[in-house]
């Protein structure tokens, strides 16, 4: 089989590979010249994919920049970005051009299917109209479904194999072509009435986290009025063998999925005079979990007799999550930009992330970054650093992410 894959990112690239490991022909597709550079040479510029992978595929796939190369394919699939606006509001602007773009090709028989995540509705409202001016009857001409990315970057104890794959269409036949599309590298595909059925359920997927998160964030910031360990509360509720699941509080969320899709669901929901005020609130929250953190680093300087002023601040992590370099939504961006309002002087250290171009910033050697700080704040736990020794190194370091617990010294706070 031949297919095509638009966008080459988090989701996209693991995506093409999986295919291609399957013995299929792909087309992957992308605007972003110097990632198609990266492939064409054999390099990956992410985390979960390794350059021997490439090397490993290099027959199988076929970076391209051009939609005309999607016309032989039997099935193109799109995993374009759908981040938010400004306004905190759905920007289509990617899919719609590139649902366009793929029109302009649309082939007889040609099976579509949408990855990235929006509110229910996208599929049959913005995708349907464009591709059937050019292909026909949906259904008979061509087919089109939705099936979400469920792809935890940096995660490898599930994978796409073993991680069950839902699939909704716009008619039967656009739900069982998906069906059989992803049966090739899914042990479990499940079979929904519909595409909305199907965005709805990946938006609860994450809601349900981000809820959650803002649950216990705020419960940590109640026990540091009470002057009471959060991560001792967590630990013995997480006792409990049934009726609780453990959530860490933590400096905020970040990447593409957690802080942007009850923005999604609150979009839609509004269009149908419903205010699911529950699931703004946890977006609110969550929100604000980077100034509650740059609170208590403002009470730690000043409890050392220090102003914020002109402080040396090393940020440890500066990317969203442990063991990958993705920035997207980081709340350590918030808290940089926070601290520098205050006037601290903010360098930061992540193996993952060289470098903050809109900060202006660049990843400084650890012990030299330790060695001029004031204060340590670890915002991301990555693996291999090792922390204890980070600690003592500087004078005073509050620790966002419960990694130091345990550790006996006087010198770290801890969320």
């Amino acid at each position: 089989m031949k297919l095509g894959i638009v966008g080459l990112g988090y989701v996209g690239l693991p995506l093409a590979l999986a295919f291609a490991e399957a013995g299929n022909e792909v087309v992957g597709l992308d605007t972003d010249p110097a990632k198609l550079a990266d492939l064409k040479a054999g390099r990956s510029y992410i985390e979960d994919v390794d350059d021997a992978e490439l090397a490993a595929q290099a027959g199988r796939l076929h970076p391209s920049g051009e939609y005309a190369d999607l016309e032989d394919c039997e099935a193109v699939i799109l995993c374009v970005p759908t981040p938010l606006s400004n306004s905190r509001e759905p920007d289509l602007s990617y899919l719609r051009a590139a649902a366009a773009a793929v029109a302009e090709h649309l082939r007889p028989d040609q099976l579509i299917v949408l990855e990235s995540t929006s509110y229910p509705g996208t599929t049959r409202e913005e995708l349907l109209p464009v591709l059937g001016e050019h292909g026909g009857a949906v259904g008979v001409d061509f087919f089109l479904a939705f099936s979400p990315e469920r792809i935890d970057p940096g995660r490898s104890d599930h994978t796409i194999r073993t991680t069950p794959k839902l699939v909704g269409g716009i008619t039967p036949a656009c739900t069982e072509r998906a069906r059989a599309l992803y049966a090739r590298i899914c042990d479990t595909v499940e079979v929904l009435s519909s595409p909305e059925t199907a965005e709805l359920a990946k938006l609860l997927e994450n809601i349900f986290r981000s809820v959650n998160i803002a649950l216990v964030n705020e419960v940590a910031q109640l026990c540091d009025r009470l002057d009471i360990d959060v991560w001792e509360v967590v630990d013995a509720a997480s006792t409990k063998p049934f009726g609780f699941m453990r959530f860490d509080p933590g400096p905020g969320m970040g990447g593409h999925c957690l802080p942007v899709d009850p923005f999604y669901l609150a979009f839609k929901a509004r269009e149908h005079d419903f205010y699911p005020e529950f699931v703004e609130l946890a977006g609110k929250v969550n929100q604000a979990q980077p100034e509650f953190c740059v609170q208590r680093i403002e009470r730690a300087l000043n409890d050392a007799g220090k102003p914020v002023k002109g402080s040396r601040v090393l940020i440890l992590g500066a990317s969203y999550k442990p063991g990958i370099g993705d920035t997207r939504e980081s709340p350590a961006l918030r808290i940089i930009a926070l601290l520098r309002d205050l006037g601290a002087e903010i360098a930061y250290h992540d193996p993952f992330v060289p470098e903050l171009p809109e900060q202006g910033l660049r990843s400084v050697d650890l012990d030299d970054g330790l060695a001029a700080a004031d204060l340590l704040a670890i915002v991301t736990a990555h693996p291999n650093v090792d922390h204890a020794a980070a600690i003592a190194a500087v004078p005073l370091a509050i620790d966002f992410r419960g990694i130091t617990r345990g550790l006996d010294a006087d010198n770290v706070e801890r969320l």
